[in-house]
């Protein structure tokens, strides 16, 4: 064995990384008519990136594909460093493996985290090919250079290698430590509009998603749960369901009862046959307006300090004036257009799961979990997913399903949820009850921001996030947060904390800055001046927008500003307030810094998806409370935004040099309280509790 040989070996077997756990693999091509050698076993598994003899590039992806361009940004990446034409690239969904990393497709980090190891696979993998051809022409490696296309020029002589002929030989060289990565003025490929990899199987229907898996000898199953929170089956009758054509059995899992069958239809109707008796547990005792009640009163206790700075009861008692308001945010469902769906086939000793999934690694320990098994022997396959928003990213209800009634059937079991159980048994974004208050000094500057933050157990991070770091310079601030839980299930929700706190933030600091006299936009811009990306897109959002003219007719204009991590967004809305109270969206206008963009045309889309599901939560979205139990049950009284509703809506992107930072919902947090600050502008009426509906 060489030393090369062993180094690469070594390498692979180790799992040594450059920055996220990136391998690189090289097929060997065929020599000499002989039969092409397999290549090592822990070179595809392991390997983000594989060139093969006829010049073609393989790219996995270890994230999840819901609809944000991930498939296509992350492979762009690659393929720039690599220097290879975008059409001889061909992406591939990894499966659930720690040779990816963290798997987890949550909080806008795939690019962001992604960006600098995966430029670095793609230079080193780039490197190597160089070295490569110079070996082969006897050359010094800095006498070479990537041609584009996938080839090596010699600069001096002009003779050129495809990559597909080097393969072999750079497969044998160490791995470089630090690897050259191109300047932004040599991309070819990042900031250009790359049309996505999966839009013709979309199209043509050929994309796979959870729903369409199929699997030889599977069944279908449907699940019959408790209708309040918390309740578990006392007894049932199987006899109405097995007597449905096409249902096979009935059996009793951990999260109720569940019916096999056929088809999925079959299922569905066994599972509506079914007698079931539930015991209903404690929270049968809530309802919305109850739960209200009982944050309202936890509100008058003392709470837990999550941040403070400087002395705000002193500032406070010393403001020129002071400010007080109550703002509230309801439950809401994730209403991924995909129900939830999970198919799973337990063997001896193994595991096969396919699901479209944000965290397949996840599923795979739930899976171990439960069955008694070593990680190791679960695969997950990522399918496309009909919609995350975080729902398919925490707790893995719907995978256990399939996982556990698998091992009972002893047959592949695709568990598929109605529309109904997705917005009655599913997972929620956290009510809260937010009391503010801040002083303004004898300038209308604000000196003090005093914020009770009040919301279920273990939503600390989901309903704090976003609140406890206020972007404008306020000298003395404080958040306190106190939990009271009626026992409604929780889960991140597109957005997280700042899905509400920036209704909640971006709201009160209208007020104050109409409490101070001031113009909203001016106000904003003076808080915000050390900071010079918010300042950019502020002064784009207003500048698009003709802040400070005349709008149309019968429209008013509200403005809003956000940092989602590293991103920074205003936006501006342009509504109308009928006599009826009904009000409508014209026009949104959003300036959005998100570092190098990768994809402009996947930025756009991102922020206009923000944008429209934002608005649906804001004009529509809650979630009620009646008994323990869940009052919407699917589309036509959890109210979607429709085509007539949609406004129109224009995207800027700010140039920057920074690294990428995060899209999938950088632009949400600022589009109710945009909304909601035109409303005011309009009305003169403050939106304090959402959703909107209508202000009559």
């Amino acid at each position: 064995m060489t030393r090369a040989t062993q180094t690469r070996r070594e390498f692979l077997q180790t799992g040594a990384s450059l920055g996220a756990s990136l391998v690189i693999a090289f097929y060997l091509p065929p020599r000499g008519g002989r039969p092409s050698p397999a290549p090592p076993a822990t070179f595809k598994p392991n390997a983000w990136l594989e060139v093969h003899p006829d010049g073609t590039v393989r790219i996995w992806t270890g994230r999840s594909e819901m609809g944000q361009g991930v498939k296509t940004a992350m492979p762009m990446i690659v393929a720039e460093e690599l220097d290879v034409d975008w059409q001889s690239v061909r992406v591939i969904q990894a499966d659930a493996n720690p040779a990816y990393g963290n798997q987890m497709t949550v909080g806008s980090r795939s690019v962001q985290s992604g960006w600098e190891p995966l430029r670095k696979a793609g230079a080193a993998a780039r490197a190597m090919l160089i070295s490569a051809a110079a070996l082969t022409w006897g050359v010094p490696p800095e006498t070479c250079r990537a041609a584009g296309g996938g080839m090596v020029r010699h600069t001096a002589s002009g003779r050129q290698l495809r990559y597909g002929q080097l393969t072999e030989r750079a497969a044998s060289l160490p791995l470089p430590e630090n690897p050259p990565l191109k300047p932004s003025s040599d991309f070819r490929i990042v900031g250009t509009r790359v049309p996505r990899v999966d839009s013709v199987d979309k199209v043509t229907g050929k994309a796979q998603y959870g729903m369409d898996v199929r699997v030889p000898g599977m069944a279908f199953a449907a699940v019959a749960r408790c209708p309040v929170f918390g309740g578990r089956v006392r007894r049932f009758d199987a006899a109405p369901a097995l007597a449905i054509p096409g249902v096979r059995r009935v059996e009793q899992i951990s999260r109720g009862v569940a019916v096999v069958a056929d088809n999925t239809w079959a299922a569905f109707q066994g599972k509506q046959a079914l007698r079931v008796e539930w015991d209903e547990g404690d929270t049968a005792q809530w309802s919305t307006e109850s739960i209200r009640r009982a944050f309202a009163e936890a509100a008058r206790r003392a709470g837990q300090a999550v941040r403070a700075t400087g002395d705000v009861d002193a500032a406070l008692a010393g403001a020129a004036r002071t400010v007080d308001a109550v703002y509230e945010a309801p439950y809401l469902a994730h209403a991924c257009m995909e129900p939830m769906n999970c198919t799973a086939h337990v063997t001896s000793g193994k595991v096969e799961i396919w699901a479209p999934t944000q965290n397949p690694q996840g599923i795979q320990r739930e899976a171990a979990r439960v069955l008694g098994l070593p990680v190791e022997a679960v695969t997950v396959h990522v399918t496309y997913l009909g919609g995350g928003f975080g729902r398919r990213g925490g707790p893995m209800d719907y995978a256990n399903e399939a996982i556990e009634l698998a091992a009972q059937v002893g047959r592949p079991i695709q568990v598929v949820w109605t529309r109904e159980d997705d917005i009655q048994n599913g997972l929620y974004r956290p009510a809260t009850y937010n009391v503010l208050r801040a002083g303004l000094d004898a300038s209308g500057r604000p000196v003090a921001w005093s914020h009770k933050l009040v919301g279920p157990d273990g939503a600390s991070f989901m309903i704090t996030r976003g609140a406890d770091e206020l972007i404008y310079a306020i000298p003395n601030f404080r958040l306190e947060r106190v939990t009271q839980d009626p026992g409604i299930p929780i889960a991140p929700w597109r957005g997280v904390g700042p899905s509400q706190n920036g209704f909640i933030v971006e709201s009160f600091v209208d007020e104050l800055a109409h409490a101070a006299g001031k113009d909203p936009y001016a106000f904003r811009r003076d808080l915000a001046a050390g900071h010079p990306r918010l300042v950019a897109v502020l002064d784009t959002a207003a500048r698009a927008a003709r802040w400070g003219t005349p709008a149309a007719a019968g429209r008013h204009r509200g403005i809003a500003l956000w940092q989602f991590g590293e991103t920074s967004v205003a936006e501006v809305a342009e509504v109308s307030v009928k006599g009826d109270g009904s009000v409508r969206v014209h026009r949104v206008v959003c300036a959005i810094d998100c570092g190098v963009v990768v994809n402009p045309d996947t930025v756009e889309a991102q922020t206009q998806s923000n944008i429209v599901y934002g608005l649906t939560a804001a004009l529509f979205g809650h979630i009620d409370i009646d008994r323990g139990r869940v009052v919407q049950s699917n589309f036509h009284d959890y109210r979607m935004l429709r085509l007539a509703e949609m406004p129109e809506v224009e995207v800027h992107l700010v140039r920057s040099d920074a690294p990428p930072g995060g899209v999938g919902e950088a632009a949400l947090p600022a589009l109710a309280p945009a909304v909601c600050n035109a409303i005011f502008a309009a009305t003169g009426k403050r939106i304090r509790r959402l959703p909107i509906l209508s202000l009559a």
